[in-house]
């Protein structure tokens, strides 16, 4: 009706002179009536096209680079390849070698291509790739990461079977196979070790096997080259590679069920009787036979939607205090030496704690929980005479209070219901939420311990230029990292406390906060150990420690010094200044060193981590053929270099065409279901049906009114 009186002046007049018009004019009617609804019906939809034009314009010029959420599920389409994993875990001593096979199975009717970025432990070292076709091991070689992707493209081009692994972050890989058959089946097994955590009396090791999508801060690079694109994100200028770490996020439910599953073994050598075996990630199978215990999470195959992580804790009265293990590897001799020192106390100090909370948009969910739940276990910790601030940051940063105030309470009541009402969304700007934390007016006392607790789940691909902030800017403070989920980046977690010369927890679900949130502010009151000078024998020429000088050391946490040159005779000595000025020094006979294998391989990572801070503490670029040279020599991974496996035989006739498809990861376990990272080309049919409707309309009002001018 509301369209006919603006359509029919002679309506809106109330005239009721239908039944006298002639046959012509009730023609023109029923004209002026269509072309009015034509118009009304143009204008609305346009008034629904423009939302979703701003929303494809912005995720076209700013999602390329960054994390934009979205919840839709009828853009994704179940992958063509099936992936299953199977972790098979040998822990001895200090290091665990970890066999990891990856079945790529080809469902479709076309040769593929399968790109899979995945996450390993953070201080893995991978030092080998074998690909499985039928009964044929083709056994790959480590080659400069350019030299081996070109290995790869003329094999993949020519028709052959390959597959090539490279590093993206310390636990961030990327493995590609070309040339997978239609409903044929190929096998991926890498073989890499990570050293085993040792704190507080507990061992623990974590098995990564998905990823939070990271948020990429920066604007877009244009002009970026197309190749080797893997991701939703386009590289940007503070994150170039942001294309080659953003793996598709997805439900379990959105791939087959048969796909994204794995078998995890752990056979664990402790060297001494065990009290417990436990996890706080999955429901555990043990069984122990004296100093050997194996462990397999319950059922058969789980989900790879969060790290596994276990933990084994000795017999009251057993905890190893120290220990040194020895190997000879091409005539070379490695030592690994582990020392405890004690935990005295010392005097309470004052301190000035400000806390930083990450309320971004990958903390939505079961992170926020936890992450809001320790920091009120934090301001729980503080006592009178301390000063404290909480400064929240997602896209931008804001603190509760202007600078530091006393822990008094109504100061603390305030922080408490603000911390209450935070939520998660936005992006993960950490950058200046560390400015504002660095460059606060201090609170009007002196001498208070400058500290800060840093609470997220480091789920940013700009690691890097964060750590030189931190090296920069922190000055005399020290910064403590919390972090937070199912899948944390225990990248950032770790390297951001050793750039800020504090200590690391994570907290895998809310059961946990309070006992690790213990353990930690036990240890931020002040370190056990420090001046630390680590002297071994000298036998004729300098020794090659890693790490050269050692950081200070926290309660519960062990000094661990790798060391090539040096044979397994006469004494280590160790000594360092406790809590109050005293000195404190021990002696090991490393005539009693058991034998391990690996050393090698631990001390050329950790030359590599040395090489590439040395270059950033200088601001220079690192001496990539001095990397080169050290990985190859040894046989591990770097960032400059890549392992490649090649088939002989051609398989692929070249005039079958090749699929490529880049298969996603899991949504971590508890996290907010718009944290899913679908393929953004098949976003924006709204738009384009919205404005093919809209065109329609036009069409239709612009005929009728011709029509109506003819006639």
């Amino acid at each position: 009706m509301l369209l006919t009186l603006f359509a029919n002046p002679a309506a809106r007049a109330g005239f009721t002179t239908s039944r006298r018009l002639t046959p012509k004019f009730d023609a023109r009617k029923r004209l002026r009536i269509a072309e009015g609804v034509s118009l009304w019906l143009a204008v609305l939809m346009m008034l629904f096209v423009h939302p979703l034009y701003a929303e494809a314009s912005e995720g076209s010029e700013q999602g390329a680079g960054q994390l934009y959420l979205m919840n839709g599920r009828s853009a994704w389409q179940q992958p063509a390849l099936i992936l299953d994993s199977d972790f098979n875990v040998q822990v001895s001593g200090m290091l665990a070698q970890t066999r990891l096979t990856r079945t790529f199975k080809n469902t479709s009717d076309q040769w593929q291509e399968g790109v899979f970025v995945f996450p390993l432990p953070d201080k893995a070292t991978v030092y080998d790739l074998v690909m499985k076709v039928g009964e044929r091991r083709v056994v790959g070689r480590l080659e400069p990461k350019a030299q081996a992707r070109k290995t790869y493209e003329n094999a993949k081009v020519k028709g052959h079977q390959a597959v090539t692994l490279e590093q993206q972050r310390p636990n961030l890989f990327t493995s590609r196979i070309a040339n997978i058959p239609p409903g044929e089946t190929v096998q991926v097994e890498v073989r890499y070790q990570q050293p085993v955590g040792y704190r507080h009396g507990e061992f623990e090791l974590r098995l990564p096997t998905t990823l939070t999508p990271r948020y990429m801060p920066g604007e877009t690079i244009t002009e970026a080259p197309k190749n080797w694109r893997s991701g939703w994100a386009m590289p940007t200028d503070q994150v170039t590679d942001s294309d080659q770490i953003s793996p598709f996020t997805v439900r379990a439910d959105d791939v087959s069920p048969q796909s994204h599953r794995a078998t995890i073994a752990l056979d664990i050598e402790s060297g001494f009787p065990l009290a417990e075996v436990t996890s706080p990630s999955h429901s555990l199978y043990t069984h122990i036979d004296g100093t050997r215990v194996s462990v397999r999470p319950e059922g058969d195959r789980v989900l790879m939607d969060k790290d596994l992580i276990v933990r084994w804790r000795p017999e009251s009265g057993r905890e190893p205090a120290a220990a040194v293990f020895q190997q000879q590897w091409q005539g070379q001799d490695y030592l690994m030496a582990m020392v405890l020192p004690p935990d005295a106390a010392g005097p309470v100090l004052r301190r000035e704690l400000q806390f930083v909370i990450d309320t971004s948009g990958s903390m939505a969910g079961e992170s926020m929980v936890q992450a809001r739940t320790a920091l009120l276990r934090g301001l729980d910790t503080l006592r009178p005479g301390d000063y404290f601030n909480v400064i929240q940051f997602n896209s931008q940063a804001h603190a509760l209070f202007a600078q530091p105030v006393p822990a008094e309470r109504h100061y603390l009541a305030r922080a408490r219901h603000y911390v209450h009402n935070l939520q998660a969304d936005g992006g993960t700007e950490m950058a200046g939420a560390l400015s504002l934390a660095m460059t606060m007016e201090k609170a009007p006392v002196e001498a208070l311990v400058q500290q800060m607790v840093f609470i997220t789940d480091g789920a940013v691909g700009n690691e890097s230029a964060l750590f030189e902030k931190i090296r920069q800017g922190l000055n005399e403070r020290r910064l403590f990292t919390v972090g937070i989920g199912s899948a944390p980046n225990m990248h950032f977690l770790r390297e951001a406390a050793r750039w800020g010369r504090g200590d690391y927890t994570a907290i895998h679900n809310s059961g946990e906060v309070n006992q690790a949130l213990k353990k930690l502010f036990s240890a931020m009151e002040a370190p056990v150990l420090t001046d630390i000078d680590v002297r071994w024998p000298s036998q004729g020429s300098e020794p090659n420690s890693v790490p050269s000088k050692p950081g200070d050391l926290f309660r519960g946490q062990p000094l661990v010094q790798t060391i090539s040159g040096v044979l397994a005779a006469g004494e280590l000595e160790v000594s360092g200044t406790l809590p109050g000025g005293r000195r404190w020094r021990t002696r090991l006979h490393l005539s009693h060193a058991a034998p391990a294998t690996g050393l090698n391989r631990h001390w050329a990572r950790g030359r590599i981590d040395q090489l590439m801070d040395a270059a950033s503490l200088k601001g220079e670029t690192p001496n990539e053929s001095s990397i080169i040279k050290l990985s190859m020599a040894h046989q591990v991974m770097s960032p400059f270099t890549s392992f490649v496996a090649v088939e002989e035989k051609p398989l692929r006739p070249t005039s079958e065409k090749l699929e490529s498809e880049q298969l996603p990861t899991l949504l971590p376990a508890g996290s907010h279901a718009d944290m899913l990272r679908y393929p953004q080309t098949a976003t924006i049919w709204p738009l384009l049906s919205a404005l093919g409707l809209a065109g329609l309309m036009f069409a239709l009002a612009a005929a009728l009114r011709n029509r109506r001018a003819s006639a």
